[in-house]
């Protein structure tokens, strides 16, 4: 009898020494059940509209990152291309010519004006030969010296002169705007000028936009959702499909009380609902600015006359480290992480 006293009480010591080094060793662990699986989750959607041409992608398909997913119609923009392609050279041309113009301006305008004005004083000097040799004449036939018909002549000679020289005067006033016709011309070229830039800039966009009618995976992943097949008409933005990257973290909402010696660095251990004899390693990555309830679509509205204090918790960042490869993880999924708060991270701080 006393023999089974003392095996029952070595037994009671062994459960003790037992209980009490497990709690002494973790006694500073600090776990949740409220978290989940998160990861990056790309939205395939086309950024041009169009018939699908080609589709690449299957439900659950492993891709790479560039790997063409699909692929829309391009005829129509490839129409476009050319057709921005041949105005740009149109515009070019016209610009082209415009400015030639303006360089035969800037030279012939003023040789213009100079010329018209060696035109007016040549006129001016045989206009007033006119007019004296009809003075004279004038002189002699009112003394008899000269004949009516010699008189006749040198009023003809002097109107004609002096017609002459009313024309010239003319044609220089005409051509003495060389500053006007200078500034128009530049206006003219400049104006052609902008037009090529628009040209341009009609071209790259007909030409990103050929480009966009193949969607190219961003990131390695999983292909989730399709929502497309060869044929559909598809409007830019429409959602056709997920992306989901291979990069995965867990989201833990803490409670408020529970983050006191929490810090950056901890190690975790994350148990995984789904497979319960998977063991996931973490670290923890950051804290989120905010309660779960403040970014929520309705926020509680705490200056009521009825508020009742409750825990608030927070979303912590874990990133998963090590995952054993026989288990595959997926958004949403429930897991459990406990966090080593006097872990090795933490002591080296």
């Amino acid at each position: 009898m006393k023999d089974k006293l003392v095996k029952i009480f070595a037994v009671v010591i062994i459960i003790v020494l037992g209980v009490g080094g497990y709690w002494f060793i973790h006694r500073y662990d600090v776990s949740t059940d409220n978290a989940v699986i998160e990861g990056r989750n790309a939205v395939i959607s086309p950024k041009v509209g169009g018939y699908v041409k080609t589709l690449n992608i299957v439900d659950n398909q492993v891709v790479k990152a560039g790997q063409l997913l699909l692929e829309i119609d391009p005829t129509d923009y490839i129409i476009k291309r050319n057709k921005a392609q041949a105005n740009l050279e149109a515009a070019k041309a016209a610009a082209s010519a415009a400015q030639n113009n303006l360089e035969k301006t800037n030279v012939s305008a003023p040789s213009n004006y100079d010329a018209a004005g060696a035109d007016v004083n040549n006129a001016a000097a045989l206009w007033q030969k006119a007019n004296a040799d009809l003075a004279r004449m004038e002189m002699l036939f009112a003394s008899g010296a000269c004949s009516q018909q010699q008189l006749d002549q040198a009023i003809a000679t002097e109107k004609s002169t002096r017609a002459t020289l009313e024309k010239l005067g003319a044609n220089q006033h005409s051509v003495s705007t060389v500053t006007e016709s200078v500034n128009a011309a530049k206006d003219t070229a400049a104006q052609l000028q902008a037009q090529v830039k628009q040209a341009e800039q009609d071209l790259a966009q007909a030409e990103q936009d050929l480009v966009n009618t193949k969607i190219i995976a961003p990131m390695d992943g999983y292909i989730t959702k399709r929502s497309v097949e060869v044929g559909n008409y598809v409007q830019p933005g429409a959602q056709l499909g997920n992306l989901v990257g291979n990069e995965l973290w867990v989201v833990a909402n803490f409670k408020e009380t529970q983050l006191e010696n929490m810090k950056m660095g901890q190690t975790v251990d994350i148990s995984v609902d789904a497979f319960p004899q998977a063991k996931l390693k973490g670290v923890v990555n950051s804290f989120q600015a905010g309660t779960g309830s403040r970014f929520s679509l309705f926020p509680a509205e705490n200056a009521t006359g009825n508020f009742v204090k409750t825990v608030q918790r927070i979303p912590v960042k874990i990133v998963i480290t090590e995952i054993p490869d026989n288990i595959h993880l997926a958004l949403g999924m429930s897991v459990e992480p406990t966090v080593h708060t006097n872990s090795a991270g933490d002591k080296n701080e």
